[in-house]
């Protein structure tokens, strides 16, 4: 009999490639396939039917799909061994079929009528039992054309499993290898019935872990939450969603690792410490490793969360009571499942839960009714609402579309700006004066709550208040206010219930639910709720993208692994550490400018940039770049050489993806000039660089800030902050274009000369460390032409690898150091983002009057 192995084997030198020269054990009745995903020459899916001791093959250069319309083709090839099926490595160089191959999917199929007829006829029809292929399927052979490879059509039949392309893609929502998954169970999913739609959807949701894409990755340090985006109404397609209770609580991530456990807040704030019945619970549950998101409550005697219970078992440091609701899980066990459907999480969360029962850990049960019924329930059950996510929805690091807050009424956080004295018997205070941000980065009024408060929280609330007390409004000019106010500084956040807003921005029927300290005063602005129909609409076609550019990730080997970033941009090393104090990799450094990109934006258009390149990492070797070749950069721009004769052109970054290819380029830091392409002769902004020498601590650098803004105020000028990433702070002077570099440079020079001057024992005029002992140089060498200074949200190559962070005076005195902020919890400062800035480009002002008033001569 002719050996069916006999082309296989003569094509292949199985003392160099791993793949079995034959062998492997036959199902019988229960016929084996295997579909492995092959990176060649070019990525294609081998797919494998067992058939007469061998495995039929075929190539399907685009992988299946489960919409019949799409006739994928099938290129048949040798036959492979039954032991084929194990196979899952890399073919070396110089090999048939030279690269990667992992197994994509794996199980039985079920031919129908004789298969070794329907083979020779050439249509093929069968079913298909794996983790990921299921129903009914067609392999048709085209016409014979002399091709030495005959050319079939992997087709899907219409079978009740069929699904549109432009809604699912299976190669593109499972891309990984089901190798660790064993063999799937017998009966396939067109054996199942199912009587209504909730039971189809937990009959799905049972397949969950078995369909799911496993990333193996390492458990990151910090995790940005997904956020929910309030909305107007119930969405129309309800059976896509899963709703929950709308927990009146905190939101907290745990983060488990062996017997270390963190309980951090949405901001990035640590909370462990003040949790500790709780975090001692979870240590008794003995969770697999992960990141757990979730929601503390205290509930009243009626079984209801109750926010107000919550924050008065903080206040008397007795939180036993806190019960924490788990509904996602982001990091489990060794894997990342950001880019799992949300379902199939929300199952391997429950599969972990079920057996560690707990009564101060739950898991947050879906509800499973009409949204609208639901939110009148939770109303009358005095529960602030609902929250609704869409099924197939990933876990995303920031405010979301495909996760909307369904609200009973309106209810949001305001900032502090003041009160009023009471009144009759009352106590404490009378009412609190409201405000929110607003775009242009002031606190704008938006009225009074006094009701909802008791005599404790009165004069809880009166005794933090006194602590603040101050002299001006910290409201924007223009609303009437209380004229017997008490002022406040704007730093602390309530949390209040209301029943709409009024024509001039103002709350009516308020009453108080509590006070936040999850939340920064500089986030808080006015909610608007969106349209449920333009979020469905916005939210497919960002789903869809967010799935292919991780797909497109995973159809490359390991060393181009690059997340949600350009198609064409391929990671060399993303795993290369390069920064041992953080153990951050290359990758990271590149997820963070993709994440920074539209803010960082902002500061970097139109300037001409100079790239701080460190291939060694921290602590090696770095190239500071002004000029390059950038041309086969998307992004990254080359500027017209007449602004700088007898130089290469200087570089610009045009967009945002410009920044991913530098970071792939090994760029880390990103440094602006003070002048724009447009008008480069003439500088746009001054910058003082407050650098601590020796011994000095950094209060001295906060009171040194604080001295630099009163002595530029005096002088008319406006003056912005910014944390440096590194040891001290930035400030910076937004001016309007007028004179040239070198009367710009002089005249920091006056400045910071008179500040020595005036006070020579804080500050030092000559920059040698030994000039500085003690004392901060405020570095106006930034200021020349050609200087440069670190951009906002650029990270610096310096141990921990802090970034550059635009902050308001208000929060000089909170702030830690002048690296507070990370590549790794970065994303605790995306809420604010650039809003203390939000008045940066209407602030400039012209030098004269300043330079009168220091009496320097401009020449």
């Amino acid at each position: 009999m002719r050996d069916p192995l006999k082309t296989y084997k003569a094509k292949r030198n199985f003392a160099v490639t791993p793949e079995p020269a034959e062998g492997g054990k036959s199902g019988g009745e229960q016929r084996a396939f295997v579909i492995q995903k092959h990176w060649a020459s070019r990525l294609h899916y081998d797919f494998r039917l067992e058939l007469d001791g061998a495995m039929k093959s075929w190539a399907v250069p685009k992988g299946p799909s489960y919409d019949p319309h799409d006739k994928r083709m099938a290129v048949q090839v040798e036959d492979h061994p039954i032991a084929y099926n194990e196979f899952e490595g890399t073919i070396p160089e110089h090999q048939y079929g030279a690269g990667k191959v992992i197994i994509w999917d794996r199980g039985t199929w079920e031919p129908d009528g004789d298969p070794r007829r329907a083979y020779r006829d050439g249509s093929l029809k069968f079913a298909l039992h794996g983790h990921k292929m299921h129903g009914r399927w067609a392999l048709v052979r085209m016409k014979d054309r002399g091709e030495k490879q005959p050319a079939w059509l992997l087709i899907k039949e219409k079978d009740g499993e069929e699904r549109p392309a432009d809604e699912f893609s299976v190669v593109d929502e499972m891309p990984d290898s089901v190798k660790a998954l064993g063999l799937p169970g017998q009966k396939g999913k067109q054996g199942r019935r199912t009587t209504s739609k909730t039971q189809a959807r937990e009959a799905e949701a049972s397949e969950a872990p078995a369909a799911a894409s496993l990333r193996k990755a390492r458990l990151p340090a910090t995790l940005a939450p997904s956020l929910a985006t309030l909305v107007d109404g119930p969405p129309s397609d309800p059976d896509d969603w899963l709703f929950e209770i709308k927990f009146d609580g905190y939101r907290i991530l745990a983060r488990v690792d062996g017997k270390g456990i963190k309980l951090i807040t949405r901001n990035g704030n640590d909370w462990t410490a003040k949790l500790e019945p709780l975090r001692a619970a979870l240590a008794d549950m003995a969770l697999p490793n992960g990141w757990y998101d979730g929601e503390i409550v205290v509930h009243d005697q009626n079984g209801r969360p109750d926010f107000g219970m919550l924050q008065q078992s903080f206040d008397d440091a007795r939180n036993g009571d806190v019960v924490y609701f788990i509904f996602d899980a982001p990091f489990l066990d060794g894997h990342d499942l950001r880019e799992v459907p949300l379902a199939q999480r929300r199952e391997l969360l429950y599969t972990v839960l079920k057996d560690r029962p707990s009564d101060k850990v739950r898991y947050s049960a879906e509800l499973d009714a009409p949204p609208a019924d639901m939110v009148a329930a939770a109303c009358k059950m005095g529960l602030e609402g609902i929250i609704g996510k869409r099924r197939d929805s990933i876990y995303a690091a920031r405010r979301t579309p495909d996760w909307i807050k369904l609200k009973c009424g309106q209810r949001q956080e305001f900032v502090i700006g003041g009160y009023t004295d009471p009144k009759g018997s009352r106590q404490g205070v009378g009412s609190l004066l409201l405000g929110v941000q607003g775009k242009d980065g002031a606190l704008h009024y938006a009225g009074n709550v006094g009701s909802g408060f008791n005599a404790d929280s009165l004069r809880a609330l009166k005794a933090q208040l006194d602590k603040l007390a101050t002299d001006a409004s910290p409201f924007a000019p223009g609303r009437k206010i209380d004229k017997k106010a008490h002022w406040v500084e704007p730093k602390l956040v309530a949390e209040v219930s209301f029943g709409e807003w009024t024509r001039d921005g103002s709350i009516r029927h308020a009453v108080f639910q509590g006070l936040r300290n999850d939340k920064p005063p500089r986030a808080i602005m006015r909610e608007q709720p969106a349209h449920v129909e333009d979020l469905a609409h916005d939210a497919k076609p960002a789903r869809k993208s967010a799935r292919k550019q991780s797909t497109k990730a995973a159809d490359k080997p390991a060393d181009a692994v690059h997340g949600n970033l350009p198609d064409d941009l391929k990671i060399s090393n993303p795993d290369r550490v390069i920064d041992q104090a953080s153990g951050a990799h290359k990758i990271d450094v590149v997820r963070y400018y993709a994440l920074v990109g539209d803010l960082m934006m902002e500061h970097l258009r139109d300037r001409p940039v100079a790239l701080v390149r460190a291939p060694a990492g921290v602590g090696g070797e770095l190239f500071f770049q002004k000029h390059a070749d950038v041309k086969k950069m998307p992004g990254l721009a080359l500027l017209n050489q007449k602004l700088d004769p007898g130089h290469p052109p200087m570089l610009a970054v045009a967009d945002k993806q410009g920044l991913l290819w530098a970071a792939q380029w090994n760029v880390v830091e990103i440094h602006t000039q003070n002048a724009t392409s447009r008008n480069y002769e003439k500088p746009n902004r001054m910058v003082f660089d407050l650098d601590p020498g020796e011994g000095v601590a950094w209060g001295e650098v906060q009171e040194a800030a604080q001295l630099v803004h009163a002595f530029l105020d005096e002088l008319g000028l406006p003056a912005f902050l910014k944390t440096s990433g590194g040891k001290g702070l930035h400030v910076v002077v937004p001016v309007k274009p007028h004179y040239g570099w070198d009367t710009v440079k002089a005249f920091s020079q006056a400045i910071v000369a008179r500040m020595a001057q005036t006070l020579p024992d804080r500050f030092a005029f000559k920059s040698g460390p030994k000039n500085r002992v003690g004392k901060i140089f405020v570095d106006y060498l930034r200021n020349g032409r050609g200087a440069t200074t670190a951009c906002a949200w650029s990270v610096r190559t310096r141990p921990g690898l802090g970034i550059s962070v635009p902050v308001g005076w208000d929060e000089l005195d909170k702030l830690k150091g002048g690296a507070q902020w990370t590549v790794h919890n970065a994303h605790t400062r995306l809420d604010v983002g650039n809003a203390p800035w939000a008045d940066y480009a209407d602030s400039a002002v012209g030098l004269a009057a300043a330079m009168k008033k220091l009496g320097f001569e401009s020449g």
